[in-house]
């Protein structure tokens, strides 16, 4: 790799100069692999930016990705970081001194680097870029197999045929790169706030064992790490929030206590409240007083969130406690096929034509199959989207009165040439059953079924380090405690529930209605669990909401969907509280054939449960 060092001196320099005169900016450049292309020029042209940082992985990207490294040795990294991030500003981030980390780097981190230096030297800049590598556990799987290694929710033993694993590293090797003097830190599977935590441990010196900081710091790496869901995107008062088109993305202003401050570059559109910031601090988090990262255990449930001026929204007050000894790795395996296939119905009746349809063609693929010989269906959904489907028995009847309806039908097979049958039978139907059948796009693919398998892994077996030049700098992972345990929290003990039915108070002078006047929310997933923060809109209201939102109550509503327990956390410090509802997603992401399989509409289901609240609390429905 051909690389040139600018004197690391001059970043020393600049370095020394924030920290005397203002806290770290750093810019959240991309939530995704296919993130929008305007984030980049947009944060690099505020001119209020010292850092860009970038997350691109999920565990479906990575074995994506490793797919593709099996095709193409060269490949099997987020090529959106070369080709269209860094390449509209590599000029303008070298001249002006902006440092870059990002995980782009997936399953081949080096040959991101190398495709990167080789547009640095293209376009005539010097650039010093570091990898930080030993995420990869691959070769450790027959040893693990041997010891029977298990999933960490399940119990299932290792699968056979794994196609990638991939520890979640920690800041320190991100930290150790900067402190080295990289300009751009690419690795590959790391936690998604460490490429923000790694930025402050590096800038403000903060030790291992600052656990309050780096508490703080991981808070500010996760209220960004999904980019425009920091400043308006996905908020629940969706329309409040101006020019969408033109939305800006998040900047941190982090201070050396851990504390930090979110906004977005001046003039462009979208919005930052508390409420925003609060709906991104609960996604995704589990339990809001444990939530355990390779550097430490944070506890959230004592954060606070304030208003500094327009589109300026301070947090403060996360608290921290060792982290555990061990790396959680995500590995992925395929299991058998799948394949999804729609059409559009319309006309009278459109739901009642799209469901008869939908069986109709696993029926006739039932019998075929076993004229062949072929085994049944491992699984199968039919889904009418327009109908709610979605929402069970909570569906509105006028919803089943709609003339036009999508048919989704979904199945998994253990053989191929069973669901390539299943494809082809679904344009018949054009033609053969409802009238009004229409939408046919083609026959559909028939892919793999990719699966998740979570474990956990001694920190002392992953040897993470850092590859810049010609140099290698080891970073072993900290042991961490003997056990993880909870962090010290404010919150009371969580309430966990089955599904029970009714409604508090039945017979009280109380008002009854929809949740959503009185609460925010968000969803979002961890494997097969779903997460639900939901937030109150005042203080005074959050004493109904833990009234009225029990753990079992919750269950009861959503049992269409949860098969699991459901676990309620409280976060008074931002008036929340975090449900944690398990077995939630029909087995997550790509093993789901649910048309919502990373469960980004519960939250907006849950907001449909009707609450009863004293009428002096209410404010008046916002209008149309």
């Amino acid at each position: 790799m051909h690389q040139h060092a600018k004197p690391a001196e001059q970043m020393d320099n600049r370095q020394r100069a924030r920290r005397a005169h203002g806290p770290v900016r750093i810019g959240g450049a991309s939530g995704f692999w296919g993130d929008s292309a305007v984030a980049v020029p947009q944060l690099v042209a505020s001119g209020a930016i010292d850092y860009l940082v970038f997350d691109y992985l999920a565990e479906l990207t990575m074995s994506i990705l490793a797919g593709a490294r099996l095709k193409k040795p060269e490949a099997g990294f987020a090529t959106d970081f070369v080709d269209v991030a860094m390449k509209s500003v590599l000029r303008e981030v070298a001249g002006r001194g902006i440092r870059v980390v990002s995980n782009a780097g997936g399953v081949n981190p080096h040959g991101c680097a190398r495709a990167l230096a080789e547009l640095a030297t293209a376009q005539g800049v010097e650039l010093r870029i570091a990898v930080v590598e030993g995420d990869d556990v691959m070769a450790l799987l027959p040893q693990l197999r041997a010891q029977g290694v298990r999933e960490m929710h399940g119990g299932a033993a290792l699968p056979q045929k794994v196609l990638s694993a991939n520890a979640y590293l920690g800041a320190a090797p991100i930290r150790a790169a900067l402190d080295a003097g990289a300009q751009v830190v690419i690795t590959g599977r790391c936690v998604d706030s460490a490429v923000t935590l790694g930025v402050l441990m590096h800038e403000f010196g903060w030790a291992d064992d600052d656990y309050d900081r780096l508490a703080g710091g991981s808070l500010a790496g996760h209220i960004i790490e999904c980019g425009c869901q920091a400043t308006g995107g996905l908020h629940t008062d969706w329309d409040t929030v101006p020019d969408w088109p033109g939305i800006g993305y998040p900047i941190v202003e982090c201070e050396a206590d851990g504390s930090f401050v979110v906004t977005k570059p001046a003039g462009t559109g979208g919005k930052v409240s508390p409420m925003v910031v609060a709906e991104q601090m609960l996604y995704e988090i589990g339990d809001p007083g444990a939530y355990l990262l390779p550097d430490v255990s944070c506890d959230f449930t004592s954060v606070t969130i304030g208003v500094l001026g327009d589109d300026r929204v301070q947090v403060r007050g996360a608290r921290g406690r060792a982290p555990g000894p061990d790396f959680k790795v995500s590995a992925t395996f395929a299991e058998g096929f799948r394949c999804s296939g729609q059409l559009t119905i319309v006309g009278f009746d459109a739901v009642a034509k799209a469901r008869r349809t939908g069986e109709a063609i696993l029926a006739r693929t039932r019998s075929m199959f076993a004229r062949l010989g072929l085994p049944d269906y491992g699984a199968t959904l039919v889904e009418v989207l327009g109908a709610e489907s979605c929402y069970g028995p909570h569906a509105r009847a006028g919803a089943l009165a709609t003339r036009e309806a999508v048919l989704r039908v979904s199945a998994t097979h253990p053989v191929r040439e069973a669901l390539e049958l299943f494809a082809r039978e679904i344009a018949p139907a054009g033609t053969s059953w409802a009238p009004g059948t229409t939408g046919a796009a083609g026959r559909p693919s028939v892919s793999p079924s990719i699966r998740q398998f979570a474990f956990l892994l001694d920190k002392a077996r992953v040897a993470p380090a850092v590859v810049m030049g010609g140099q290698r700098i080891e970073v072993p992972a900290r042991p961490g405690a003997a056990a993880p345990g909870a962090a010290a929290s404010h919150a009371r003990a969580p309430q966990t529930g089955t599904p029970a039915a009714g409604s508090p108070h039945p017979g009280d002078e109380r008002i009854e209605v929809p949740l959503i006047r009185i609460a925010c929310a968000r969803s979002g997933d961890k494997g097969d669990t779903s997460n639900i923060g939901v937030i109150a809109r005042r203080a005074e209201l959050l004493p109904v909401l833990r009234e009225q939102l029990t753990a079992e109550r919750v269950g009861a509503f959503l049992a269409h969907l949860v098969q699991g327990p459901v676990t309620r956390y409280e976060v008074p410090g931002i008036l929340a509280l975090n449900f944690v509802c398990e077995r939630a997603l029909g087995g997550g992401g790509m093993a789901s054939l649910r048309n919502d399989p990373l469960g980004k509409g519960m939250a907006q289901m849950l907001l449909s449960m009707p609450v009863r609240v004293p009428p002096g609390l209410l404010e008046p429905e916002r209008g149309p």
